[in-house]
């Protein structure tokens, strides 16, 4: 499959959605518009924003609400119809208990998490807007309070009427930016989000990082080797900086994928040579 051009990516592209993401901003509203509740600061986990996965082959956002409560967000576009999407949301919200209790957390201190998905697709069939879904008791049919929920939202529902015009606008724009002749909306953070891809599709350093970050995932598709991933970890440090022979053999050497994964996402998020080899 081609790769598509930078200029024409658009906010259904993973790593478009994750780059506009990053705006604290952006994001803190995208929430508000997904699960209709107040949230008042919202901070972004770097370290694994716009991350290579060798998993599933992609770009994952997760963020972190820094509310009152620690409440936990993982927002991911969706473009393709996906079978499983309720079992990676499990997953994902695994992944976020566990970064909790390594961190020292027990378990009555585990904070809430909601797993959110912006579909370009109706995830169940039944033209809704909005999926949520969470633990119920079989027998009495309460809620359970495990502090585990998960948003779909499905960017061709049907019952406009049942949703705020807010959130209508945002998935109106999710389903039509790209298909259609221009944004006609008059929507005030619609026309931010474009904006702020605009700006972003002119940021060379941005550029470069996609086109680093699609090569790894066709390399992967194409040979899963170690030796395509060393190859591709220098593509990337040579690209800023005066790589020296001896750190070239060492990442030669290395034979461990994972680590080899670790070091390719670390390389693009360093300033200096030295900052990349003191946390090697």
């Amino acid at each position: 499959m081609e790769t598509r051009k930078f200029k024409d990516l658009t906010i259904r592209d993973a790593f478009m959605f994750a780059a506009v993401m990053s705006d604290p901003e952006i994001c803190r509203r995208v929430l508000e518009l997904a699960l209709g509740i107040p949230i008042s600061e919202v901070h972004i986990q770097t370290e694994k924003t716009m991350a290579y996965h060798s998993e599933y082959h992609g770009v994952r956002l997760d963020v972190y609400a820094a509310d009152a409560d620690r409440t936990r967000f993982n927002v991911e576009m969706q473009v393709t119809l996906q079978r499983f999407l309720p079992k990676r949301s499990r997953y994902y919200h695994d992944q976020i208990d566990m970064d909790a209790l390594l961190a020292g957390d027990s378990y009555e201190n585990l904070p809430d998490t909601y797993v959110i998905f912006i579909c370009d697709f109706d995830p169940f069939g039944d033209g809704l807007y909005r999926y949520s879904t969470g633990m119920v008791c079989e027998e009495t049919g309460k809620s359970v309070s495990d502090g585990v929920k998960t948003i779909y939202l499905n960017a061709h529902g049907r019952n406009r009427e049942d949703i705020p015009e807010e959130l209508l606008q945002f998935l109106d724009y999710v389903k039509n930016t790209g298909r259609t002749e221009g944004i006609s909306t008059t929507d005030s953070f619609v026309r931010h989000l474009q904006d702020s891809i605009d700006k972003i599709k002119q940021n060379r350093g941005m550029e470069e990082r996609y086109m680093l970050l699609e090569e790894m995932m066709r390399n992967e598709k194409r040979e899963g080797n170690t030796e395509g991933k060393q190859e591709f970890l220098l593509t990337a440090l040579e690209s800023k900086f005066s790589v020296p022979s001896e750190l070239k053999e060492k990442i030669m050497s290395e034979t461990d994928i994972e680590k080899l994964n670790l070091w390719f996402q670390l390389s693009l998020k360093v300033s200096s040579l030295e900052e990349f080899e003191q946390n090697m």
